[in-house]
Order: structure tokens, then sequence, then C-alpha cells
């Protein structure tokens, strides 16, 4: 969910608190899964301030970001704006839709397991999708 970017941090820190006492279901569905290092031993914090934005999860160790979206997020070059700054920031961005996370959430689970290995890996992500049977 993102925010104005002349939002002051105060505000922002406080809207970030009323997103996270107001979670959609497919926020609260994947958040189940992440919380309390679920997930690969992962530390994941929800409704987090990053610059101007205030992402849905982020794991600051391995700097991931995951966006859930739903009709809010329909304007394509405002998530596009939003994802450049992440990504500038040194941030991957995974996004999914909230039908998906409520239907498929071992599915999202997965994907995001597999990212985080490739981003706590010391190996290029080239190392690590070579299929060993034909030899690289």
């Amino acid at each position: 969910m993102g925010t104005g970017a002349g939002m002051h941090q105060g505000r922002k820190t406080r809207f970030a608190r009323f997103l996270r006492r107001n979670m959609t279901e497919a926020e609260r569905c994947l958040w189940r899964r992440l919380r309390n290092r679920r997930l690969l031993d992962c530390k994941f914090r929800r409704q987090w301030p990053l610059g101007p934005y205030i992402v849905d999860f982020i794991c600051l160790e391995c700097r991931l970001v995951i966006e859930l979206d739903g009709s809010q997020h329909l304007d394509a070059a405002r998530g596009l704006r939003r994802d450049a700054f992440l990504r500038a920031s040194g941030f991957d961005v995974l996004r999914f839709w909230n039908n998906e996370a409520l239907a498929n959430t071992d599915g999202i689970c997965d994907v995001i397991a597999r990212s985080l290995l490739v981003l706590r890996s010391p190996l290029p992500p080239s190392a690590l999708q070579k299929d060993p049977v034909q030899g690289g």
C-alpha cells in the first residue's frame, strides 16, 4: 500500500500501524505463513515504511519486498514507479494478487522460498539455475 511522497515520517508510521491492525484477508493469510521466521527462518515485517511507501511485507536481511495487490493497485504506472524505487533502493520485489494469496498460499510460499534461497546464496543466481543432470 503506497503513501504520498510528501507524507511526514510520523504520519507514515501511524498509518503503517493502522494498516497492520486492518490487514486484508489475503495479507492475514500470508502473514500467518511468514511471521515468527516460519519460512526458511527469515524475519519478515509487515506494513513496513520504506522511503515514500509502506510495503506489505519485507525481509530486510534478504532485501526482499512482497506486495499483495488488489483493486487498489490497478494503476500500472504508479506500480511501476513504486517497483522502480524499491529496486533502486536495492530490494527485489515479488507481487501477487490478493485472490492468488487466498487460493494458492502454498504456491506463493514456494515462490517466496525460492527467491529467499537465491538471495541468501553466496553463488550467483545463474549458478543456482543450472541443471546438474545436463552438466550445467
